[in-house]
This record gives C-alpha cells, sequence and structure tokens, in this order.
C-alpha cells in the first residue's frame, strides 16, 4: 500500500494533546473541545491516513461506535502524547493524502507510506518504523494457476492507486493493471471475477483472506526491495519531524512497535 500505501471522507478520531501543529497558526488558539475561559490551550495535531489498510489502519465497531483503529493509530497516539497534543485522524483517499501534507491540512501522514525517491522531494520522512513483504491474492480456485511471478504476467492486476503496489505492477511484463482508490475495491473486482491477481501488502493481505473467504495467498512473491515504512510530515518542519523520530526511537527501544502490530493483526481478524 503499502501504502502507500490506504473510506469515508472527513472521519476523525479524537485521542490525544499538541501545540503548534495544524492549521492552528495562533499560539493562542483553542480546541472545539476547550474551554475558552479557562486560559487553557489545547492544540491538535492532524494525522492523515487512508483506514482500509489493516492492521496499519481500518474501520473497527467499538462500544457502539465507527472507530478508526490500527497500528499506525497507536503508533499516532503515542507521538501526540510525547507532544502533549490532542490527535485528530483524517480518513481520505490514500492518492489525496501528500496533497493534503502539502497544503496544511494535515500535520503527518501515517498509512503504510513507503519512502520512494519522489515522495523525499516532495515531504519530509521520518525513519523507518516497520517492514513488511508483498503478497500476490487470488480466487482460492487459482492458487496453484498464479503460484509463481511468471504466471502472474499478463494477468489483470488490481492495486491500490498512487502505492508502491502500483509501481510493482507496472514492472509485470503484459500486466493489465486496474488501479483503485480502497482495498476493498480491490479486493471486490478480484471477488467478482474483473481482475485476476491483486498485489497488496502481506499484514493487509492476510486480513482480508481470513475475513472473506474464497481467497487466498499464493506462493508468488514480487521480488522488491523493502525499503519499510515512513511517516510523511510537511516539507520543512523539521521540528515536528524530530519529534516524530524521537517517539519512534522510543517505542522501537520498548519494543512496542511490534505489540502493536500484534494487537491490530488480531484485533483485524477478528468477528467484525
Amino acid at each position: 500500500m503499502n501504502k502507500w500505501g490506504k473510506l469515508s471522507l472527513g472521519m476523525v478520531l479524537a485521542v490525544g494533546l499538541l501545540s503548534g501543529c495544524g492549521q492552528n497558526k495562533n499560539d493562542n488558539d483553542t480546541a472545539a473541545s476547550g474551554n475558552a475561559n479557562s486560559g487553557a490551550v489545547t492544540k491538535k495535531l492532524i494525522m492523515g491516513t487512508s483506514a482500509d489498510f489493516p492492521p496499519y489502519e481500518f474501520h473497527k465497531v467499538v462500544d457502539g461506535k465507527d472507530t478508526i483503529v490500527g497500528f499506525d493509530i497507536d503508533i499516532a497516539k503515542e507521538i501526540a502524547a510525547d507532544m502533549g497534543a490532542e490527535l485528530e485522524v483524517k480518513d481520505l483517499p490514500f492518492d489525496s493524502l501528500l496533497n493534503e501534507l502539502s497544503s496544511g491540512r494535515v500535520d503527518m501522514v501515517i498509512s503504510g507510506l513507503s519512502p520512494t525517491e519522489e515522495r523525499k522531494k516532495a515531504v519530509e520522512l521520518s525513519d523507518i518504523y516497520y517492514k513488511a513483504e508483498q503478497a500476490i491474492v487470488v480466487r482460492e480456485a487459482d492458487k496453484d494457476k498464479y503460484a509463481t511471478m511468471d504466471a502472474v504476467k499478463g494477468t489483470k492486476i488490481g492495486v491500490q492507486t498512487g502505492s508502491i503496489q502500483e509501481e510493482i505492477a507496472k514492472e509485470i511484463e503484459g500486466a493489465k493493471i486496474t488501479s483503485l482508490g480502497k482495498i476493498s475495491e480491490i479486493v471486490l473486482q478480484l471477488q467478482s471475477n474483473r481482475i485476476d491477481t491483486a498485489i497488496i501488502e502481506g499484514p493487509v493481505a492476510k486480513s482480508f483472506v481470513k475475513n472473506l473467504a474464497g481467497l487466498v495467498i499464493t506462493d508468488a512473491k514480487p521480488e522488491v526491495e523493502d525499503d519499510g515504512y515512513a511517516i510523511g510530515i510537511k516539507k520543512g518542519n523539521t521540528e515536528l519531524l524530530d519529534k516524530v523520530n524521537a517517539t519512534l526511537k522510543r517505542l522501537e527501544s520498548e519494543g512496542k512497535i511490534d505489540e502493536y502490530v500484534a494487537a491490530a493483526s488480531e484485533l483485524a481478524e477478528s468477528t467484525k
């Protein structure tokens, strides 16, 4: 999706507290939930994501409410907490995330974002926080048919628009590529026989095949150099970049990211 890799526009989830981020340009601004008469200043750290990328970020009913969860969300909460900030999560189409970041409508993008050279020129990228393999997903009846990458050549391949998987597909000989905004849309295309194969990031693919009968991951492995995933920050905002990297370093040293991945994977695979 990777992500590059990732449902409803403007979905918001509040989870923590920050200063000097988002569109709060004035240090005296107060959040809508704050008490303007108390003198307390509540700042927001606005995260952009595409929440159809389990276990990274996805929708789940929690205590009767539609909630965006996942280990990217857990990481974002920690970043906000370390900054004394309130976290606001905006659910957007994956291919719009970097534009939202460059425009200042979000402060950071956490959405299975691969650190490509093109992205490095456009935005600041954090240290790598996670690496995962890519997977070929097919209908169960076609598992043996598409067991190698040679067999995938010339097939109709579904990928997420603007993702690293889209770039992988472009390198496959004879590929007829269908690029869509959401992983769920790609899966639907596969289920309805409109495409033959789909390239999906490993943990995301595992989550979908666990929850949907009739889909499997084949033995075919896209040969790509995995640079892992980074957090995107507006170009020039090195202050936020440093704070994000500090939190990532702490989480890594504490072994927290692996814990978040395991918990989010279990949540994604549980009954919806």
